[in-house]
């Protein structure tokens, strides 16, 4: 939900055009920033009733490069091209900057949300290639399963001796 509906912020565009005062008088008088009520009447001159609209947006790298670029040729500041191209925070654009600065234009590409996946643990030989007769497997499976057997024993050798150094402090501490 926004905090200020279309209906509030076309009222303030329109005391801002016909009223004396200015920005700065409209903003006080309704407990607003004047930048917010610039910024408004701002978008409003460009893309009309449409520019006070809600808009979440997902941008693609070309437009963000547009964006850039254009702000580097005729030296915009971030407000002044947020209104330009209809973003709706001109903050957006900042990260982007720090972005293209940072690692080019890759790292203005959209990452994926949320964690990365963890690393699959390798799992162990299907079922259904121990059905097989050793005879007819590959040296190389065999050396795979071969390989798998030695880790697993080597994983339960070591969890045993973990296990029986826990009981004897367990045993220590009780005597």
């Amino acid at each position: 939900m926004t905090k200020y509906d279309k209906a509030f912020k076309l009222k303030i565009v329109r005391l801002c055009q016909r009223g004396p005062g200015g920005y700065k008088v409209v903003a006080r008088a309704h407990g607003l920033g004047p930048s917010s009520v610039r910024r408004w009447v701002a978008s409003y001159r460009i893309h009309g009733p449409a520019g006070l609209t809600k808009k979440v947006g997902h941008y693609d790298v070309p437009f963000k490069l547009n964006v850039l670029r254009r702000i580097r040729r005729d030296a915009l500041s971030l407000q002044q091209a947020s209104v330009i191209f209809d973003i709706r925070s001109a903050d957006r654009i900042a990260l982007w900057q720090r972005q293209y600065h940072a690692g080019g234009v890759d790292a203005l590409a959209s990452k994926p949300l949320g964690r990365p996946k963890a690393m699959a643990a390798p799992k162990p030989p299907k079922l259904g290639a121990l059905k097989v007769p050793d005879e007819n497997r590959s040296q190389k499976d065999l050396l795979k399963e071969l390989e798998y057997l030695r880790a697993e024993n080597a994983y339960l050798k070591k969890l045993d001796a973990l296990i029986q150094v826990k009981k004897a402090a367990a045993q220590k501490k009780r005597s």
